[in-house]
């Protein structure tokens, strides 16, 4: 017999008291944690269990709980728990360990090191219930000056823009890693919020086209779902070269999320894997970028902004200033907190750099060659609240990407398992059973209410530091205040220290 030496990672607690011996939990749990024993009670196998509290919200009688496995290693700095665990499961599988979601190791957050300034007397806040204040933020490539004719009226016609009601948008997510469902809320909520959703790299499904106008359709390395059909039918196209939570590899969509809708809208065959290359094989240099960028232009009539979505690497700011000079209208940066349905554990925690300092070293640079107004830039990456958002823009962001954060919103409870297709929250999964456990009507309710919520808090944050209008705050890094932080990251994010 061989020896597994895993234990759970979590324990299911069954109160017997209050179980009526339903089953629900039985029905529920996808990874069959929960079943009927030969006496036909209720029983759980807590090996199986993958903390999602799915079977706990919906017990009827609240019978359930779940806590985190008690047993102990002997205390060691460097050999941690985790670290024990992870080898002990390669040396059962020889696999690559696969994990979802973004990186959940203790590396520094540096949202919670800024503070924002607060006006006094001199410079008198502003009150958002009484003023107006403004949220509308336009994306693309802005002209040096505009010219007027004799009747006043632009004589040249503006760059295509985005026009957002509130500085966010909603990231990659593609039909495939995510339901049809959850894909549908995003849709929803975008429309309704005035602001755009993200098809990712898996096309756009015909049922959606009455959202193109709000819509950035996304062009990766795999070109899945790539036509004419799909270019026309968005508001701006988005070339993906690297994301945030596996910078420098491709992308895998295990053959059993490939079901019959998404085999069409991917244009792949039923239950294939979908590999994306690495790198684009017709991109080697920013020379081919440019290159592709006026094909896609060429292709939409100049009416649509390219977008470049890069990862947050380590020499981030020249190759954004490399994407501006190769036409790009904005840039979308991913931070290493970005969230993903599958990567390799090692790669998610250990490549990549904050979006915190990639945003700052990027937005000085673009103004130090004096490219800035070319491109717009969006932060994405572990975009948690409000007051990341403002800080982002303070720190020389145009806009926001959540991904994360919505689906959260939608009823994500970060068990990390989306790669597996067994979402019990009908979120991250193809299983037609447990995609109907999303309403997409009622997730979409809760996308706008946060964005309603998000909306009131940035007016209050930017009324208290006497700004009536978002523009206003872009790279207006005088707002930010640091604590904690050493004089190396103070010098990257280009703030001062509390107190000065």
């Amino acid at each position: 017999m061989n020896l597994n030496y895993t234990t759970p990672e979590f324990i299911i607690l069954r109160d017997l008291q209050k179980c009526n011996n339903c089953g629900l939990c039985v029905k529920n749990c996808s990874f069959e944690a929960h079943y009927y024993s030969k006496h036909q009670r209720v029983e759980s196998n807590s090996a199986k269990c993958v903390n999602c509290h799915y079977c706990v919200a919906t017990c009827p009688k609240k019978a359930l709980a779940i806590k985190k496995h008690p047993l102990e290693f002997r205390h060691n700095s460097y050999w941690t728990e985790s670290a024990i665990k992870d080898i002990y499961k390669q040396a059962s599988t020889g696999g690559i360990l696969l994990t979802g979601m973004g990186t959940d190791r203790e590396y520094p957050i540096y949202w919670d090191k800024i503070l924002l300034n607060a006006s006094q007397v001199t410079n008198p806040s502003i009150d958002p219930l009484r003023e107006p204040m403004e949220l509308r933020t336009f994306l693309g490539t802005k002209p040096g000056k505009l010219e007027l004719d004799k009747t006043n009226n632009l004589s040249e016609l503006m760059p295509p823009q985005l026009e957002l009601q509130i500085p966010v948008v909603f990231a990659g997510m593609s039909f495939g890693s995510i339901s049809y469902n959850a894909f549908k809320a995003l849709a929803i909520a975008a429309h309704k919020a005035g602001i755009y959703f993200n098809t990712g790299e898996g096309g756009l499904h015909k049922d959606f086209y009455e959202f193109a106008s709000h819509a950035i359709v996304q062009v990766a390395s795999g070109r899945f779902g790539v036509n004419q059909e799909y270019l026309e039918n968005s508001a701006a196209v988005e070339i993906k070269i690297g994301q945030g939570a596996k910078p420098g590899i491709g992308g895998h969509l295990p053959g059993k999320k490939v079901g019959e809708e998404v085999s069409k809208t991917r244009m792949i065959p039923l239950g294939s894997d979908a590999i994306s290359p690495a790198p684009h094989h017709d991109i080697y240099s920013i020379e081919d970028l440019r290159q592709l960028i006026f094909a896609i232009k060429e292709a939409t009539e100049y009416k649509k902004p390219v977008l470049v979505k890069i990862a947050a690497v380590h020499n981030v700011a020249a190759i954004a200033s490399g994407i501006v000079r190769a036409g790009a209208d904005i840039i979308v940066i991913d931070g290493f907190r970005a969230g993903t349905g599958a990567a390799p554990t090692r790669i998610r925690d250990n490549v990549g750099i904050p979006i915190e300092l990639a945003i700052a070293s990027v937005d000085e640079r673009l103004k130090e060659e004096g490219i800035r107004k070319h491109v717009s830039i969006i932060a994405s990456g572990g975009i948690r609240n409000s007051s990341d958002v403002v800080k982002a823009i303070a720190l020389g962001a145009d806009a926001v990407a959540i991904a994360t954060a919505a689906l959260i919103a939608m009823g994500c409870h970060m068990c990390q398992k989306c790669y597996t297709g067994k979402c019990n929250w009908g979120i991250t999964t193809q299983d037609p059973e447990l995609t109907k456990r999303l309403d997409p009507d009622k997730a979409s309710q809760r996308l706008l209410n946060l964005l309603r919520a998000w909306s009131l808090e940035i007016k209050e944050m930017l009324g208290g530091m006497g700004i009536n209008a978002i523009e206003s705050l872009k790279g207006n890094r005088l707002m930010l205040r640091g604590v904690g932080l050493n004089e190396t990251e103070l010098k990257i994010l280009g703030i001062s220290h509390a107190g000065q």
